[in-house]
């Protein structure tokens, strides 16, 4: 199921940039900056195959175009091409290596202007991928990223990185074996159709409202999604597959609301959804609707006991728990209404679809983890397991109530619904 998941989830990407139209050739042996320092504006130049060397610095509006041979090669030392005129771009060429200093942020290539494109380029062997600063209307589409998947996490740079960005699309671009996508004080972007796998942070909100965030694959990261005060955000149609580990979360939350997170699938996480105090304030919600929780360890964990949540129409399928609340809290101050769980024990008499009597989830053993949690290491063991069986046949031991569902489906929501809209 994880492999048909995985198949069915990777966004087509764009095809190459065309060739600009009068471009002026450049040769791999030819200088290229002395030319972008004198160019009008408005110039374009095609890129020979062969290596082109860097740093390049762009300060007038003029377009770089070249096939993946045509390589910008970076002398080792800061930031290989920085984009600083409005409307400038670069297209289809390949960029190799930067610096190596974390504390300079040197990339393969750094944009500080609106209106900029950076499309179909390649990006290997660099520190930082695409840094976006203090721009709006940029677009990252059709763009390959390659970390360095030898690296500790922790020790490579941001794959891309927007730091107060507004108004910008990041499209059909594949990340691969980098540390984080970060998106921090930039409200009212795009994320559409891009691949992340092997890093940290799949994509990282913060401070960041209003941003969309749809038909995106996040696979093998340590987290897929995480938002962090940030409020207003669209999250619908992404696949959120294998986090593993103690830390692995499909999606995390943290003093965020009036997030809708709807037709997504999470498939074989260690959590599929953490909410931490989300929403923060009295007037948001957080609604969860139409999603596939599948084969995870928990589907939802909240941080203790919460409210303003909704949960409608979502199946929870093949997961270890479908639903967890620590410090011995419940969830039922979250809305859950017409889910599906596949533990349900109920009938429906009438056909109707609808379970004639309420889902409720106890569970004795989660009761006796929230209390000791060193108890935890033990989910899944047999032990645990006769645990749960003596919960539900002895009613001396029944657990409290975590969560109860007046209208349980019958059926739930298939894996492929989630990415049919």
């Amino acid at each position: 199921l994880l492999g048909a998941a995985v198949a069915t989830a990777a966004a087509a990407s764009p095809g190459p940039p065309p060739r600009p139209e009068g471009c002026r050739h450049v040769a791999a042996s030819e200088p290229l900056q002395p030319l972008l320092a004198a160019a009008a504006d408005g110039a374009a130049f095609c890129l020979a195959e062969g290596r082109h060397a860097g740093p390049l610095h762009v300060t007038r509006r003029a377009t770089l175009w070249g096939t993946r041979d045509a390589v910008i090669a970076a002398g080792g030392v800061g930031t290989t091409v920085r984009l600083d005129a409005e409307g400038s771009a670069l297209l289809g060429l390949s960029v190799d290596g930067s610096g190596g200093r974390f504390d300079q942020l040197d990339a393969a290539i750094r944009v500080g202007a609106d209106a900029v494109r950076v499309e179909g380029v390649a990006v290997h062997g660099a520190l930082f991928g695409i840094l976006v600063e203090q721009a709006r209307a940029v677009v990252l589409r059709g763009n390959e990223i390659h970390g360095n998947p030898s690296a500790a996490l922790g020790l490579r740079g941001d794959a891309i990185r927007l730091w107060e960005v507004r108004g910008s699309l990041v499209e059909g671009n594949r990340v691969g074996h980098g540390r984080d996508v970060v998106v921090w004080y930039s409200p009212g972007n795009v994320f559409r159709g891009n691949r992340v796998e092997g890093g940290r942070y799949g994509t990282h909100f913060m401070y960041s409202h209003g941003n969309r965030v749809e038909d995106n694959r996040y696979v093998g990261n340590v987290v897929g999604i995480f938002v962090m005060y940030s409020r207003d955000l669209h999250i619908e149609s992404n696949l959120l597959a294998d986090s593993k580990g103690a830390a692995g979360v499909g999606l995390g939350a943290k003093e965020s609301g009036d997030l809708r997170v709807r037709r997504n699938r999470f498939v074989g996480n260690t959590t599929a959804v953490y909410l931490d105090t989300s929403p923060l304030y009295d007037n948001e919600w957080n609604r969860f609707e139409e999603n596939v929780f599948l084969l995870g360890d928990a589907g939802v964990v909240f941080h203790a006991s919460p409210r303003r949540n909704s949960f409608t129409r979502n199946g929870f399928r093949d997961n270890g728990i479908p639903v967890r609340v620590e410090g011995r809290g419940d969830a039922l101050g979250v809305e859950w209404r017409g889910n599906r769980f596949d533990d349900y024990r109920g009938y429906d008499l009438d056909g109707d679809g609808v379970g004639d009597l309420p889902y409720e989830l106890r569970s004795l053993s989660e009761d006796l983890a929230s209390r000791e949690p060193s108890l935890a290491f033990f989910r899944g063991s047999p032990a645990m397991g006769l645990v749960e069986m003596v919960g539900r046949m002895v009613p001396l031991f029944q657990p409290r109530t975590v969560l109860r569902d007046p209208e349980p489906r019958m059926r739930g929501p298939r894996l492929g619904d989630a990415r049919a809209h």
